[in-house]
């Protein structure tokens, strides 16, 4: 059944909110290449040797998937949390001039003060516990076009159990599941609705 949904909204159908449809149809099943991809895939591939088994872990759909997200919210400020991957160079190639922010653990993460937060990167899915104290801090700094993406929401009974935290959490407006990653949108002035794309 998850899946028959998933083939529908592909394609918008039965999405009556026009910024649903948009990015449904718009940023998240958008298959016109950007003109950073080749570069990006190479200097990846180049950068694999010096780097861990976690650089090229993620599926190449969720690090174009990450920069035109990134790319559509127009972040001035990423913030990417967990075990360093090439999703990095994506996030940075989407928005030039923004101001990136890695870390591997809470401790790592250093905010200026009242600094917000456009767009939040949570991948550390095989600790939950990160995940929640990284929303837990990184929540408060959301704006109303903040874009938190979480990976791994199904990986795990505590990561589900998460993820149905976070879309219930006041702040958060809109919401999507995908196969791979949740959207939290935190534009409180649209109609709180989840969807499963």
């Amino acid at each position: 059944m998850n899946y028959i949904s998933r083939i529908f909204r592909r394609r918008g159908f039965g999405v009556q909110s026009p910024f649903a449809f948009d990015l449904i149809t718009g940023v998240i099943y958008q298959r016109t290449p950007y003109y950073a991809y080749d570069a990006l895939r190479r200097q990846e591939k180049q950068l694999a040797p010096e780097k861990d088994n976690h650089w090229l872990s993620e599926p190449l759909r969720l690090k174009r998937l990450l920069f035109r997200l990134a790319n559509e919210v127009k972040a001035d400020t990423i913030v990417d949390v967990g075990v360093p991957a090439a999703s990095s160079l994506y996030l940075k190639a989407a928005r030039l001039h923004a101001d990136y922010i890695a870390a591997t653990s809470l401790d790592e993460l250093f905010l200026e003060t009242d600094q917000p937060i456009d767009f939040l990167y949570l991948h550390d899915y095989r600790h939950p516990d990160v995940v929640e104290d990284a929303f837990r801090v990184c929540a408060p700094r959301a704006t109303q076009r903040s874009l938190f993406v979480v990976q791994g929401i199904g990986r795990s009974r505590a990561m589900k159990q998460l993820w149905t935290r976070m879309q219930n959490d006041e702040r958060v407006g809109v919401t999507f599941s995908l196969p791979d990653v949740g959207l939290l949108f935190f534009d409180t002035t649209r109609f709180k609705q989840h969807y499963v794309c």
